[in-house]
Formats: C-alpha cells, structure tokens, sequence
C-alpha cells in the first residue's frame, strides 16, 4: 500500500470522529441559549469569554494532538504551564527582567525541555508515560524551589498591556440596558491562541511531517518499511509540543499576571481530554486538530452552564468532563472494532 493511501485511510476515520463532536458542541451550545437566554448565554461576548478563558488550553491541546496521534503521550504539559508562569512571574516582578525578554527565554525553555524529552522517547526508546512523568514531577519541583510564594505581576506595564487589551469585534454587539451598543472583545491570548491552532492544523494535514504523523501512529513498522524516519519524527513531535506548552504557559499568564506552585495541577488531564473528546485516537494514528478545538470549547460550554447556573459546585465540570471523556473512549474502542472487520 503507497503511504498517500495509507494516509488517506487514517484520516477518513477523522472525520466521524469529529462530526460527533461538533455535533455534540452544536446540541450543548443550543441547550444552553435556550436554557440561560436570560443569563446572557447567547451573547457573542459569552462565547467570546470561553475562548479568552480557554486559550491557553487550545494551545495545549493542539500540541498534545501532534504527540498522541503518534500513538505517544504526555502528561508534563500542565507542570510545564505552571513552571512557565512562575518563571515569568519570577523574571518580570522580582529580577525586573523586559517582558519581551523573559517570554522568549520561557519559549526556549519549552524547545529544549521537549528536546530532552522527544530525544529521550525517540532514541532512547523509553516509554512516553515514564518520561513524561519525570518531567512533571521535574517542572513542579523546579517551580516550588523559584519560590513558595505566589508572585503577582504588577510593575510590568508591558506584560499587564497585553493581558488586560481588548480587541473589538465590529460584530454581534449588545444593547445593554442605557441604550449603549456594546461590541464583544477578545484579549490577544485568543489570537495568539487561534493562529497557533491554525499553524498546527495546517502543518498536520498538509506536509510531510504531519502525515509521517499519522503512519507512525498507525503502524509503527509500516512507517519504517515506507520510508518515514520515525525515531525524528516523534523528536520533533514532542519538540512542538514542548514549545507549545511553555506557549500556552505564557498565554495562561497573561490571564492570570502571576505565578505560584500549585498552578496548572492537574492541567494535562484537561488537555487529554479535550484532545480525545475531539476524535483523537489514544491509540494513535487517527486525529485532528480542529476536533481538539472543539473539544476545549465543549469544556467551556460546561463551565458556561455551571457559571449561568450559579447553584452548581464547579467540580461539576470535573464530574461531567470525565464521563465524556468515558463515553469517547468507549466511542473510539467500538470504532475500532468496527475497523478491525472491516478490514478482515
């Protein structure tokens, strides 16, 4: 089989994958304009909340999404997130570091840091869980000895700018109750996070790389025998992923402007998540980058209902995120058997 068609075949499981999942963010989305209408729900301004809350994770997720279509993972990312707040929070407060500065020194940080674990996975042939593992312990560890303490942002005019600029969208405003025309805005962490999105969509489904992707994934040795040099492949996957990360760190910061220990924990479930509601295969070879964006907005609808509610404990997202989470796995396993005969 030529590897064009070989390709070809991984990707046409995308699509139901990810029809499901846009399908299932359509009936949330719906439900929730029509339940809380008059909490504002429909406004474009609240959607525009959910990408200004989330894009950090959409950063994250889209980074992920390269790593687990190769059938690898990584559960650092949240650790990573975390250490790149405080490092920034660290170099701008207390060191007086230029903002511009100490962003490029969190994004080299994020290139070698999934160097050493992309060269780890790939050549070392260690297992992704493993590796990963250490570096989560090794980012949050590194975090607490910058310091114990939390570290807000406030002297750095520069960083404070871009987290609090809006930029305003000449669609879908409001009239609110004065009669004043209120258009919605987002801040730059959105297109920061949008063009990201775009970037990796774009190089996973169309150059060589992000095809390699998906052979990798789905036959490891079918990817040898084809031609595709695996062991750099899966480097400069976990490499993307690691620059990603410390982007979404940095992005993560300008919605919070400080840093402190325990922030980001439990992050890389989040990301997981949202990659595998969005029609990624845990077992690799099968994804898309469109179908994780989706699956963080799913996850901002649930947040949404909890915050229009009022009444309900915020550990309903966790509750509600993971039986997701179960039925999309349960989802991927029948898809794969159904596969699996197709194929006999």
């Amino acid at each position: 089989m030529k590897i064009g068609n070989y390709i070809k075949e991984k990707m046409a499981g995308t699509g139901f994958l990810l029809f499901i999942t846009i399908i299932m963010f359509l009936i949330m989305y719906a439900g929730g304009v029509m339940v809380y209408s008059a909490q504002g729900f429909g406004n474009m301004q609240t959607f525009m909340n959910m990408l200004i809350d989330n894009a950090g994770l959409i950063i994250a997720a889209a980074g992920m999404t390269a790593v687990v279509i190769t059938g690898g993972i990584d559960i650092s990312v949240g650790s990573v997130i975390g250490l790149v707040c405080m490092m920034l929070a660290y170099m701008m407060q207390v060191v007086g570091m230029n903002a511009y500065a100490s962003i490029a020194v969190v994004l080299l940080f994020g290139l070698v840091f999934g160097t050493v674990q992309g060269w780890l996975i790939a050549y070392m042939r260690l297992q992704p869980f493993i590796v990963t593992l250490a570096g989560l312990f090794f980012c949050r560890g590194l975090t607490a000895v910058i310091s114990v303490d939390q570290i807000a942002i406030t002297d750095n005019e520069t960083f404070l700018n871009m987290a609090t600029k809006n930029i305003y969208l000449f669609f879908g405003a409001t009239v609110n109750k004065r009669g004043i025309k209120l258009f919605p805005f987002v801040h730059p962490s959105v297109i920061i996070a949008l063009c990201a999105l775009f970037v990796v969509w774009y190089v996973v489904k169309y150059t060589k790389f992000g095809r390699s992707l998906f052979a990798i994934g789905g036959n490891e040795q079918s990817a040898l025998l084809m031609g595709v040099n695996v062991r750099r492949t899966k480097m400069l996957a976990y490499i993307l992923n690691g620059f990603l990360a410390s982007l979404a760190g940095f992005v993560f910061c300008l919605n919070t402007t400080s840093g402190f220990v325990e922030q980001a924990r439990g992050f890389e479930i989040e990301v997981i998540a949202s990659t595998v509601i969005g029609g990624t295969l845990l077992s690799g070879g099968v994804g898309t980058v469109i179908g994780s964006f989706f699956g963080v907005l799913i996850k901002a609808v649930i947040e949404t209902y909890i915050r229009c509610n009022g009444t309900l404990s915020s550990w309903w997202n966790k509750i509600v995120l993971s039986a997701l989470l179960c039925f999309f796995i349960v989802l991927q396993s029948v898809f794969a058997a159904i596969k699996r005969k197709r194929s006999i």
